[in-house]
């Protein structure tokens, strides 16, 4: 190898070595630490810790789990992300097609359908819980709902359990609905607009032109707004812990809510927790990959 070849070659890693060590200290090293962890029992505390090797892990996958509602709060996650990837990404793809047409006030709607995703999970959360918690018996949105003569749809909506779980993925769809309008907007933006004229001298009319030009030029932006969502909803807690509290503590919960949950257990400890979080994480590639290659399967079609 030459020396100038060797020098080029040098540099390139220069350039790259500040995100390889970011990538290092930041992920690659406490996974390590974190799996270290999980094969001990150890209440966060002590300076001594007792090595029960895998069974922490056995003990997610027993029957007799220690948490048995960590699978339960996998299995809500997953409804709620569910909810997520169809009717928010839904609602998110028809207001930036909405957008992306020459409409009045298209740059007002781009800011306003914004503000949700930029706004504190916390005071998210609180608002929302004002609008639903009940006050002296009958919440704000009961209180509207009365008075439009519709009584009959007026609910506990947090605390009712067979509710409660739907309303925290509404909420959750409000809040989250605008980052996915802000990159389906943009990928409809690079779409050249002489196809959409070629399509209307061929004589397409608008369902076509979606059909045959929008839609399978949007399909890596979908697969990619699909994962982001699968990984952002799955992991969320703050607005759930906001809305929900304690009230129905033990029939509404998350992966995250239950492996803190494991942390503050000094029965359970750090140690399971970490198990849970590993699990959890694998799990999350998991569905991240079957979700790619379905895609990609999809949109080779």
């Amino acid at each position: 190898m030459s020396f100038q070849r060797l020098r080029s070659t040098l540099e390139n890693y220069l350039f790259i070595l500040p995100a390889v060590t970011i990538f290092t200290i930041f992920y690659i090293i406490p996974f390590f630490w974190v799996f270290q962890l999980s094969l001990f029992k150890w209440d966060g505390i002590a300076f001594t810790k007792t090595f029960v090797g895998l069974r922490n892990f056995m003990d997610i996958f027993s029957r007799d789990s220690s948490d048995p509602l960590w699978w339960r709060s996998i299995a809500q996650a997953g409804y709620i992300t569910l909810f997520a990837l169809t009717f928010q990404n839904a609602l998110a793809f028809l207001l930036a097609l909405a957008c992306d047409r020459e409409i009045k006030l298209k740059n007002f709607y781009r800011v306003v359908f914004f503000i949700p995703p930029v706004l504190s999970e916390v005071v998210v959360g609180m608002v929302w819980r004002l609008i639903l918690n009940d006050i002296d018996g009958a919440n704000l949105l009961n209180r509207g709902l009365i008075a439009l003569g519709l009584e009959n749809l007026t609910r506990h909506w947090i605390y009712d359990q067979h509710i409660a779980l739907t309303t925290v993925a509404i909420v959750h769809s409000w809040k989250g609905f605008g980052w996915g309008f802000l990159i389906f907007l943009a990928g409809l933006q690079t779409i050249p607009k002489e196809l959409y004229e070629a399509a209307r001298v061929d004589g397409a009319n608008a369902w076509q032109q979606f059909l045959r030009i929008t839609l399978p030029l949007m399909v890596p932006v979908i697969i990619l707004v699909g994962i982001l969502t699968v990984l952002g909803t799955m992991q969320a807690f703050v607005l759930v812990k906001t809305l929900i509290q304690s009230e129905v503590a033990g029939s509404i919960s998350v992966p995250v809510l239950r492996i803190l949950n494991s942390m503050n257990n000094q029965d359970l400890g750090f140690g399971y927790a970490c198990a849970q979080g590993l699990t959890f994480g694998i799990l999350l590639v998991i569905i991240s990959f079957v979700q790619n290659r379905i895609s990609k399967k999809f949109s080779s079609l």
